[in-house]
């Protein structure tokens, strides 16, 4: 089986690609290392170094691999920078998604992977949302990932390309051989043992007055290895199948007052704490069911308690310190 995966040099496709990798797929990456890593990539994986938004580089990649199957995952991905830079997400996500699906269907690909967002929903008014919850983005990030699993929905309807749509929860942990090493850093459980590390000098909750049971978000984390398990499913899947929405998460939710007391709990450490104010696009809740991936794919996150994604997580930052060690890069880039 040859899979092509995009982003392969990011925080989810790397771990993708380990998993390909040991499924005894053969793999290659697309991936413009805008945010990704050399490093993450292994040196025999062969790569595609272009840019999603050039659309004949994307074309004569994906025509050179002729791949069985993409897994997409490279995008914009930060919701506080969508709010102040809207054209880039909808130029990456949406025109260069689109690229890359042109691409597939000129080269014959029948299965296209999608990794979408849970930010697809928006502010919603029920504890927990399947995929029949009505979608309503409240930031642009949001919105690109939506505009993109709409045409795919027609692509599948009007040129028989089977597709998989996944809505990613939270994302966190790590495996053996892959981490978190972003610039910026956002996400909530690094940024927390950074502060741990000192790499940052406190951690900050960005609201403690919502109506959740402590006054900090609420969202449902799911172990990256269980996340790109999924994906693998998928691609077996979709040799019978040719649409699906699927939901990734656990059902169950955690604050951000119990990240705190997680990482405090894992590395044994007291975590510097103050508390700011809200962010922008930030929904109170997002906790998942995932019971569709459960029954139709026998999806089953088996890594995703909160100790384990962030024991995991502290383990790899142990081993890699400084990431994958790019040269040159600076605090500034880190903070």
């Amino acid at each position: 089986m040859r899979v092509l995966v995009t982003g392969g040099g990011g925080y989810i496709g790397s771990v993708a690609v380990e998993q390909a990798i040991a499924s005894g797929y053969d793999v290659a990456v697309l991936d413009s290392l805008w945010r990704g890593h050399r490093g993450a990539i292994p040196p025999d994986v062969p790569l595609f170094d272009c840019d999603l938004r050039d659309a004949r580089a994307v074309r004569a990649a994906v025509s050179e691999w002729s791949p069985e199957a993409i897994l997409h995952f490279a995008a914009a991905t930060l919701v506080p920078e969508s709010m102040q830079q809207p054209q880039l997400y909808f130029d990456i996500n949406v025109v260069g998604s689109h690229n890359l699906i042109a691409a597939s269907l000129a080269a014959g690909v029948p299965r296209f992977i999608f990794s979408s967002t849970a930010a697809t929903y928006g502010d919603v008014d029920v504890d927990v949302i399947t995929e029949e919850t009505p979608t309503n983005p409240i930031n642009p990030y949001g919105r690109s990932k939506l505009i993109v699993e709409q045409m795919l929905e027609w692509y599948c309807r009007s040129n028989g390309l089977h597709v998989a749509v996944f809505r990613y929860f939270n994302v966190a942990g790590a495996s053996r051989e892959h981490g978190e090493d972003h610039a910026p850093e956002t996400h909530v459980i690094p940024v927390a043992l950074d502060v741990i590390r000192g790499r940052r000098p406190q951690f900050t909750v960005y609201g403690s007055d919502y109506s959740t049971p402590d006054g900090t978000c609420i969202r449902d984390y799911v172990h990256v290895a269980d996340l790109a398990d999924a994906h693998l499913l998928a691609v077996d899947w979709l040799k019978d199948n040719d649409w699906g929405v699927f939901n990734l998460g656990t059902t169950s939710g955690s604050s951000v007052q119990q990240i705190i007391h997680a990482v405090e709990l894992v590395t044994g450490r007291t975590l510097p704490v103050v508390t700011g104010p809200r962010r922008a696009g930030d929904p109170p809740r997002l906790v998942a069911s995932a019971e569709r991936a459960h029954s139709v794919l026998g999806w089953n996150p088996t890594r995703s308690t909160l100790d384990q994604m962030v024991g995991s997580a502290w383990s790899w930052f142990e081993r890699n310190p400084d990431g994958y060690a790019v040269p040159g890069r600076t605090q500034e880039e880190l903070d």
